[in-house]
């Protein structure tokens, strides 16, 4: 009897926080095909059915994955101080509020810069502020790192994140020597349009965007890797929470140097999530006035869903962790619970943590503090053990050239 009280309660709460804001547009279905040019088959353009024109074109994209998700390194990264932003994503008064107040401390000289990394993005679109990267960087003190490799971490927040969410994670982790790059995603926070409110264009009814903004999103990730190889740093890790974590895991998939993964609320398939979320019902609304199914949508978003990644993400050792929510509203329970079975599947070592509340309550006390518990303790001790491997190894080595 408690425990359906509790569950009423919790799916009540959950309701509320996925239904406060009032800025959330109903789009028209747009296919996208444009977005994605250097993948389109000229000659099927015309000829086949939009929907089968797009699981084709999802198809082609996994075929191709190591060209998609391919890039060049770029050549202008470059540290920038400046004063924090929000950037909020709702109209809500307390959030207005707080950023009127953040500008006010910047404009009288209260609040200290922050380093920003940046950078122009590989993948170009045709948004000129969306293209310039942006990850506020957190550098462990050199005393912390002192006696092991230089480690980081990349941390991806989730769907429509202001700009200081997540913060307190990079700094969790500076305490144990551990440097992190928090990311901002493709159309979020400064590399949000001024035309919109939220950060509608990462996942929209534009189905040729949403999933160009996911390949844009990994892309990022790879090339910060990069930077923080210049830097002198030797292991990677990766955190994202919910539209983060599917990011997070498709880069890790294709990117052999991220050996720590945190999802933070995960999924199988995109489209699954787009169709049953709370959160994207103003997504699912344009798709069924076209008259579009689950099992459509599930298709036309293969080609950024996890599960179309689970052996390659599986090819390489990673130390992994998931933490899913039993009354979760926006990433489905049985869709989490279909990532670890399918862990399982793969013989991939991970640790699964369950949180008793929701995908929203998740930023909600005491919720939020076991969360950072979890993600805080996996990441020190994943970090831990890739240390003393290459001592290890590097121990080995060292005898092997002596005798």
């Amino acid at each position: 009897m408690l425990g359906k009280l509790y569950a009423k309660w919790m799916y009540a709460w959950e309701t509320a926080l996925t239904t406060r804001d009032t800025n959330r547009i109903v789009r028209p279905l747009e296919w996208g095909e444009d977005w994605l040019s250097d993948f389109v088959d000229a000659a099927h353009v015309a000829t086949t059915p939009e929907v089968d024109r797009m699981v084709a074109l999802n198809e082609a994209i996994v075929d191709r994955a190591d060209e998609f998700f391919g890039y060049a390194t770029p050549t202008d990264f470059r540290l920038e101080h400046r004063h924090p932003q929000l950037f909020p994503t709702n109209v809500r008064p307390e959030t207005l509020e707080q950023d009127a107040e953040l500008k006010r401390q910047a404009e009288s000289g209260e609040l200290s810069t922050a380093e920003f990394l940046r950078f122009t993005s590989p993948l170009r679109t045709r948004y000129p502020e969306n293209d310039v990267v942006n990850a506020r960087w957190y550098p462990a003190a050199a005393a912390k790192q002192a006696g092991k490799p230089k480690q980081a971490m990349i941390v991806m927040p989730q769907w429509n994140a202001d700009a200081f969410s997540h913060n307190a994670l990079c700094t969790l982790f500076n305490r144990f020597g551990i440097s992190a790059l928090r990311l901002s995603k493709p159309y979020h926070d400064i590399r949000r349009p001024a035309e919109l409110e939220r950060s509608d264009y990462a996942v929209s009814s534009n189905i040729g965007r949403t999933i160009a903004a996911c390949r844009q999103a990994v892309i990022d990730i790879r090339s910060c890797l990069d930077w923080l190889e210049q830097q002198g740093y030797e292991q990677f890790g990766v955190l994202g929470t919910s539209l983060g974590s599917c990011y997070s895991f498709i880069a890790a998939a294709h990117d052999p140097r991220l050996r720590v993964c945190a999802f933070n609320h995960a999924s199988t398939w995109f489209g699954d999530v787009v169709w049953t979320g709370q959160s994207t019902r103003h997504i699912r609304a344009a798709f069924e006035e076209e008259r579009l199914t689950q099992a459509d949508v599930r298709r036309i978003f293969t080609s950024i869903s996890p599960m179309s990644y689970m052996d390659r993400f599986a090819a390489q050792p990673k130390r992994v962790l998931v933490v899913h929510a039993t009354y979760d509203l926006t990433f489905i329970r049985e869709f989490s619970l279909d990532v670890l079975k399918n862990f399982d599947r793969l013989g991939i070592d991970y640790v699964s943590k369950v949180l008793p509340c929701g995908h929203y309550t998740t930023g909600e006390t005491p919720y939020k503090y076991m969360d950072g518990w979890y993600l805080g303790s996996f990441v020190h001790g994943a970090f831990k053990k890739l240390a003393q491997e290459q001592a290890v190894v590097g121990g080995s080595l060292e005898g092997q050239l002596t005798r």
